[in-house]
């Protein structure tokens, strides 16, 4: 007879098996069909803001990661548990089984522009689950050693088999990519280039943000588990709703199209104060403004939603697309086609605004309808309608815990205040007063500036504390707030001690 261990093992064996084929399955019907991206995903859209936000403190960009290994955990246990009470009666192990593929089928046919055929991965999956189960329990009474050697290896190396055919699938699935289609883009030369750069625009000092983010360091904050592959090819963009004219363009229709370059800073409204969800970036694109002065948006139509191609919503004032600020439809970022992680082939990109509200990748859909119609993916989950971004400032040198030796120190960091601008950067050492620090050169309102302080260091355990200044004569409060719901508050300190 086989102990609970065993059928425990051969629970864990069959969600191995049901996994790995599911994988391999999906590699054929695409990679968001996959049970573990659609359930993550339902996961991801269904959980309160307070856990998303927990998650990101806690794991930061790893966050998805996490889920991920979170939910295969639960399955690991719930499988386990089916497994020890498939040896009293088999029906209770299809029974557990078809519970897990009515919740695989259910997460990839309701996911955003699901195929029709989303269901096959998961039903291949459970019914290869069911028979590997069956294959190890329903077998005769155990009572030798060389019997019971068997069905530890078998169920061993059945469950080894679907994890390593589950991770080359899950590889394979992540290949199939559109980087040479990316390749192949060539990014317009515009007579509306960027500003160029003052010479003193970047102090160039070690541990200090550098003026320019580079595509490889800048954030990535996105509820998407699997980055979507757009071809420029098959990409189109939809501008309806309370408009006169609609508008359907493709990749190369847009090309041709008037474009700007501008240096603009991209913050998220999760970045904690001090925190490092933000970079500036060279982009280039089409002015959404002219966009919507074409397709002349009705009386009313005071938001403009955009959409991208896995259903994710932002929600921007239509005013604030048309004030004069440099919101455009990118397709570069310092000087190359978009990243695909960054929103290939098209993003959006508005100086002044959170994230959340603003910069939605993969753009596929923009329409204008009203506040008082819809409301975008965080807003229901509670987040503020508007995210108009804070006055913020950050040391990054000397950094938190660091100890400097005794001396000139120089003091550094960012201060950012999108789409009204730095005027004033203040250090305090200790309880002392505040003391001025000189700001770097900025090409426009819209990007962060760097800051330095020279300071004369002494031994001992010193706190720095920084705050900025707009352009407007706001000083950024020192009310501490989360992120929740419209972006942290607060004065960044560092405890350092110098030797």
């Amino acid at each position: 007879m086989l102990s609970k261990r065993n059928g425990a093992l051969a629970g864990m064996a069959a969600a191995g098996v049901a996994l790995g084929v599911a994988e391999v399955v999906s590699i054929l019907t695409g990679a968001t069909t996959s049970p573990l991206v659609s359930v993550g995903g339902v996961v991801i859209d269904a959980v309160p803001a307070p856990v998303k936000d927990f998650a990101v403190a806690v794991f930061y960009t790893y966050d998805k990661i996490a889920l991920q290994a979170g939910t295969l955990l639960i399955l690991a246990v719930f499988a386990a548990v089916v497994g020890i009470l498939s040896l009293r009666r088999m029906m209770y192990g299809y029974a557990g089984i078809g519970l897990f593929a009515v919740i695989g089928v259910l997460a990839a046919m309701t996911r955003h522009d699901a195929p029709w055929y989303a269901f096959v991965p998961t039903v291949a999956g459970a019914l290869a689950g069911a028979g590997v189960l069956r294959w190890l329990l329903v077998r005769p009474p155990i009572e030798s050693y060389e019997q019971r050697r068997f069905f530890l290896r078998a169920a061993g190396g059945t469950l080894a088999a679907a994890f390593v055919a589950g991770l080359t699938a899950r590889w394979w699935a992540t290949r199939r990519d559109v980087e040479a289609d990316r390749a192949a883009v060539r990014v317009p030369v515009v007579p509306d280039t960027a500003t160029p750069l003052p010479a003193e625009a970047d102090a160039n000092l070690p541990d200090l943000a550098p003026f320019v983010t580079p595509n490889k360091d800048f954030y990535l904050i996105d509820t998407t588990l699997v980055v979507p592959q757009v071809s420029p090819e098959d990409w189109t963009l939809r501008i309806h709703g309370r408009v006169e004219k609609p508008l359907t363009l493709t990749f190369d229709e847009l090309l041709k199209r008037p474009m700007i370059e501008r240096y603009v800073t991209l913050a998220c409204v999760s970045n904690d104060v001090g925190g490092d969800l933000i970079g500036n970036a060279k982009w280039q694109g089409v002015r959404i403004a002219d966009l919507l002065d074409e397709v002349r948006p009705k009386a009313g139509a005071d938001q403009v939603v955009s959409r991208s191609v896995d259903g994710w919503t932002a929600g921007t004032p239509t005013a604030l697309l048309r004030d004069g600020r440099d919101a455009m439809l990118a397709i570069a970022m310092n000087g190359e086609p978009l990243p695909i992680e960054h929103g290939f082939p098209v993003r959006m990109v508005v100086p002044g605004l959170y994230g959340y509200v603003s910069a939605t990748k993969w753009l596929a859909e923009l329409e204008l309808t009203s506040f008082a119609d819809f409301d975008a993916y965080w807003i229901n989950r509670g987040w503020a309608r508007e995210g108009p971004v804070k006055t913020q400032s950050r040391i990054d040198t000397p950094r938190d815990g660091g100890r400097p030796a005794a001396g000139q120190v120089v003091i550094a960091g960012v201060a950012w205040a999108q789409h009204r601008g730095i005027s004033k950067v203040e250090v305090r050492v200790d309880d002392g007063p505040w003391q001025q620090a000189k700001l770097a050169a900025v090409p426009s309102i819209d990007t962060w500036r760097q800051w330095t302080l020279p300071w004369t260091a002494t031994p001992g355990k010193h706190r720095l504390t920084v705050r900025a200044t707009d352009n407007g004569g706001d000083t950024q409060t020192d009310a501490v707030a989360p992120p929740d719901p419209d972006g942290a508050t607060g004065w960044h300190s560092v405890q350092v001690e110098v030797r």
